[in-house]
């Protein structure tokens, strides 16, 4: 059978009369009216069978508004704390057509916190969300949903490319972080080890992770996520996650002689500059039938990304690979 799912990063759902961070931040009547129709409208867009959510704030409001899409089942593991009538934090989500028939909140790993020497809290910026779905055919799948800790200052934005190895991105990084502590580059590091030795505990399981990153396109986070060789250099297995993108080459007809090779979207622009920080990773139980960036609302002239988002949404459509339909 055929399973889609998304990642959603709503960008400040927080429903009048509550705000976000500061007082002053909110949305009138009006603007949540238009904010919420899109996003109606983008997940029917989307047409998934499961959504993973960040920046959720209401939770209760986006339940209501799923379960009205077909969405019978939503959870969360968290609850976005309240300061009087503002949000100072928020959480992740989850909506599926297909039971969940179990919810756990992700730990997480203090030896890997220990290991990259983090100094302060030991704990997620968004504690992610493990879900176990019961499909049609009987078959459950593991979908994990996280956001990673935001890089608002914009600091040790490496811009690694492909052809660089682990070594050298390891290299860079240790050498740039010596002797500070507390970044928020750190913290990832730390949050996508946590999910990796909580993935690979799931011990052959089918899993699919919806999130969004806060790190680039061959970053050295996605290691610390989906690379052995990145906790132990001996380690001779295959990634434990693969970047679902990579696995989907679409079709052309009669492509014309001349067009370059196809640039991969960016999901989220900053200063002008796109970057990839929305995906889709999963184990290697499933084939790619499909692969979407819903990105137009990004390029529209003189849009209110408030009112709507600042991120992309990604979509991936996975059939399981032939061992496991047998």
């Amino acid at each position: 059978m055929k399973i889609k799912l998304g990642t959603f990063n709503l960008y400040q759902f927080v429903e009048p009369p509550y705000a976000w961070y500061t007082k002053k931040e909110k949305f009138n009547e009006e603007q949540w009216l238009k904010k919420s129709t899109w996003i109606k409208n983008q997940i029917v867009k989307m047409d998934c069978d499961v959504i993973g959510f960040q920046e959720v704030f209401s939770r209760d409001a986006l339940e209501v508004l799923v379960k009205k899409l077909g969405f019978e089942y939503f959870e969360t593991v968290d609850v976005a704390k309240l300061h009087k009538k503002t949000y100072i934090s928020t959480t992740v989500a989850i909506a599926s057509k297909y039971p969940i028939t179990k919810m756990q909140r992700v730990r997480v790993d203090i030896p890997s916190y220990k290991k990259h020497n983090f100094i302060g809290h030991y704990g997620f910026a968004r504690v992610p969300i493990k879900a176990t779905i019961m499909l049609p055919d009987e078959r459950e799948i593991l979908v994990y949903v996280s956001h990673l800790k935001s890089n608002r200052l914009n600091e040790f934005e490496y811009i690694f490319k492909e052809e660089h190895d682990l070594e050298h991105k390891k290299k860079v990084v240790s050498k740039a972080l010596e002797g500070i502590s507390d970044t928020s580059l750190q913290q990832r590091l730390c949050e996508a080890s946590s999910l990796y030795v909580n993935i690979k505990r799931a011990k052959n399981r089918p899993v699919v992770l919806l999130c969004d990153f806060n790190d680039k396109e061959f970053s050295l986070t996605i290691d610390a996520l989906s690379n052995h060789k990145y906790h132990d250099p001996k380690s001779e297995e295959d990634l434990l996650l693969y970047d679902a993108s990579y696995l989907y080459e679409e079709i052309v007809a009669n492509p014309h002689p001349e067009v370059k090779e196809k640039v991969r979207k960016a999901t989220s622009y900053f200063l002008g500059r796109g970057n990839v920080l929305d995906y889709i990773f999963i184990s290697k139980h499933f084939d790619v039938t499909n692969y979407a960036v819903l990105d137009e609302h990004l390029y529209e002239h003189g849009t209110d990304l408030l009112l709507k988002s600042d991120h992309a949404q990604v979509v991936c459509e996975l059939t399981f690979m032939k061992d496991d339909n047998e």
